[in-house]
């Protein structure tokens, strides 16, 4: 029997007032797949986030996480439900009196995991976003990109099934935009995490689309540029206008698209 999507929306609608953030709109994200929402400041892509974790309720329609209706769920079960999500904001959103270590700690003690075992996945954590000499730190002391990179490691500590990435890129230079964009690649290819990926940015849609890690033979993780040939079965590409979906497929499909709106989208140079 087939796996339901780890995301649904069905026909979901929001609005403020007379102003209508979202009209209708439905998209799955499979499981292991990385979506990308894209659009333009107030199109509604923050909105979607905090609706799929339950801190918005939709004024009709409903929304599945693994195939389970929180649309009308009680606050007790949506934190049921969240316990299998993390969410990434552009703030970082850290605890600025506690190390990074204890940061990253801090989940799985409220879980009453054993110290033993927090040190050695916090350890894990570090490494696998590259950034092991940071563990005493507080975080005020680091880089913003750095910070946002701690985050992710914080957010993967437990293992979710589903990571929220709210415009994680935003204000940081490209080259550490580009680290942080890696490692959310590893995740997707190497632990097989569904994420949602929130950007206004052209650049990280570039990144995001080209880039894609592989084991090699002695075992270690490679990140890889796509060739042409190549088709990143796991990453699709959302994009939202005028509080509806005007795109929901793979980089290709939206790179040969005759939509004038979508052509001047992938045509547009970036400050760098």
């Amino acid at each position: 029997m087939k796996k339901p999507p780890k995301v649904e929306f069905r026909n979901v609608s929001l609005a403020y007032g007379d102003h209508v953030v979202l009209d209708g709109i439905s998209f799955r994200v499979e499981s292991g797949e990385m979506k990308v929402v894209l659009g333009q400041s107030g199109s509604g892509k923050s909105t979607i986030l905090r609706l799929a974790i339950g801190l918005l309720k939709p004024d009709s329609g409903q929304i599945f996480l693994d195939g389970e209706d929180i649309t009308s769920m009680s606050d007790d079960d949506l934190a049921v439900v969240r316990r299998r999500m993390s969410f990434v904001f552009q703030e970082g959103a850290l605890f600025n009196s506690l190390s990074v270590y204890d940061n990253i700690a801090y989940r799985p003690r409220e879980l009453g995991w054993s110290e033993e075992r927090i040190e050695l996945r916090v350890r894990e954590v570090l490494q696998f976003v590259d950034l092991e000499e940071v563990a005493d730190s507080l975080p005020g002391g680091l880089s913003g990109g750095t910070q946002r990179r701690v985050a992710i490691a914080r957010a993967i500590v437990d293992s979710p099934d589903v990571i929220f990435y709210d415009e994680p890129t935003v204000g940081l230079d490209p080259q550490t935009a580009h680290k942080l964009c890696e490692a959310a690649v590893r995740l997707r290819d190497l632990e097989g995490v569904t994420s949602l990926f929130v950007t206004h940015k052209l650049d990280d849609l570039r990144f995001l689309s080209s880039r894609y890690f592989l084991i090699d033979h002695s075992g270690i993780p490679e990140m890889h540029d796509k060739t042409d040939r190549l088709c990143l079965i796991n990453t699709r590409f959302l994009m939202l206008r005028k509080a509806g979906i005007a795109f929901d497929g793979t980089i290709e499909q939206m790179s040969a698209s005759e939509d004038p709106f979508l052509r001047d989208f992938m045509n547009i140079d970036e400050e760098p």
